[in-house]
């Protein structure tokens, strides 16, 4: 029966870090650090806009686009936090940043285009762009301080290149893309004009000064696509609640897949979106902070290398010297130990594991004692 479905499929894998997830959950794992799930409840102020909504009424099909409301909220945001001027028409509420980006690429792409990812990276791109018979190039970007160059992407492109996927802070090693890195990208693509799509779902989750994003370079703004989600610095998760920002002209072609893929956002949730762009932030950030000395603290005294984590939370930690592919490595640790972290190979980087550190101190603490005692024995 499978002849019978799309043959893309073949080369689509399933989200790897739910299925390992599910297993450590399966056999008993008793300190889970893989997921980012903040152990934040959404504030309350969100909950009650999202009430009050549904109580006014608001259930019933909304426009494509979004709440008018939401979206000027966006635009007044953006303006303010990342000194970019977007009009209403230019901004498209989406179900979380993974709508957003699929309906993105699937919009740009054609059979044997290219999409230029920098990895370790979340493993989302590749596989849409899979799913679209376009094909990745990679640019392996950790012996490189997690920076890339001007050099290193001239390699890379090509007469075929559609797209470059940039996501800063990243997701698994929490590290910032340079100015410098920034500037790299943006002379590449103004040279060769294809698109950047800019996944900045933990942008307002940084823990040294804040800089701008990509976004900033406004004179190729034709090539900029923008993907943002509330799920993270909200604790809005469950939500499934985002948007897009991008030039006019591709906002009319990327509505037909999103239109046939959601048709509208639900109504009410919006206006809790509405509310969350003006919540402070600032105490979640700093819980964060907070749990990331901890643990940047602890694998140090552990021995064990990993590139300092300056927003999100997550650290990806080098396991290259124990000689362990990273799924037989956390398969192990969850058998022995009762920890579950997540294997680097779901991130192109099978060398490593990923410790999620959004989950509360206490489990922190158990697993990573779980996994000191755990190394001692390798």
């Amino acid at each position: 029966m499978y002849e019978m479905l799309n043959k893309r499929l073949s080369n689509v894998e399933e989200i790897l870090i739910r299925k390992f997830n599910q297993y450590a959950k399966e056999v008993g794992a008793k300190h889970i650090l893989t997921l980012g799930e903040p152990n934040f409840d959404t504030p309350e102020v969100m909950k009650q806009s999202a009430i009050k909504a549904l109580e006014d009424g608001k259930t019933s099909y909304g426009t494509s686009y979004g709440n008018v409301d939401f979206r000027e909220s966006i635009k007044a945001f953006e303006k303010r936090v990342n000194e970019v001027d977007y009009d209403i028409s230019e901004i498209m509420i989406t179900q979380g940043s993974t709508e957003g980006l699929t309906a993105a690429l699937l919009a740009m792409l054609n059979p044997d285009d290219e999409v230029i990812i920098l990895s370790p990276t979340y493993p989302l791109y590749k596989n849409v762009v899979a799913l679209a018979g376009a094909k990745i190039v990679s640019i392996d970007i950790s012996k490189n301080g997690f920076e890339v160059s001007r050099k290193m992407l001239e390699a890379a492109v090509t007469q075929k290149t559609k797209a470059i996927i940039i996501t800063s802070p990243n997701n698994p090693t929490g590290t910032i893309l340079s100015d410098e890195s920034l500037f790299a990208v943006y002379e590449v693509v103004k040279e060769h004009n294809f698109f950047v799509i800019s996944d900045e779902v933990y942008n307002q989750l940084v823990y040294t000064d804040r800089r701008l994003g990509f976004s900033k370079f406004q004179d190729i703004r034709d090539y900029i696509i923008v993907c943002q989600s509330l799920s993270k610095p909200y604790a809005m998760t469950g939500w499934r609640l985002g948007y897009m920002l991008a030039p006019l002209w591709f906002m009319k072609e990327v509505m037909k897949i999103h239109q046939y893929m959601v048709v509208a956002v639900n109504t009410f949730i919006q206006d809790g979106g509405v509310t969350a762009l003006e919540y402070d932030v600032t105490p979640m950030v700093e819980s964060y902070r907070m749990r990331r000395d901890y643990v940047v603290s602890r694998l140090l005294e552990m021995g064990l290398e990993f590139p300092n984590p300056e927003g999100a939370f997550y650290v990806l930690v080098s396991i290259e010297k124990y000689g362990i592919k990273s799924w037989d490595f956390c398969e192990r640790l969850v058998l022995e130990e009762g920890v579950a972290l997540v294997p680097g190979i779901c991130f192109d980087a099978d060398s490593h594991i990923r410790v999620s550190y959004c989950v509360d101190m206490s489990t922190l603490e158990m697993g990573l004692d779980g996994l000191q005692r755990f190394i001692s024995k390798l």
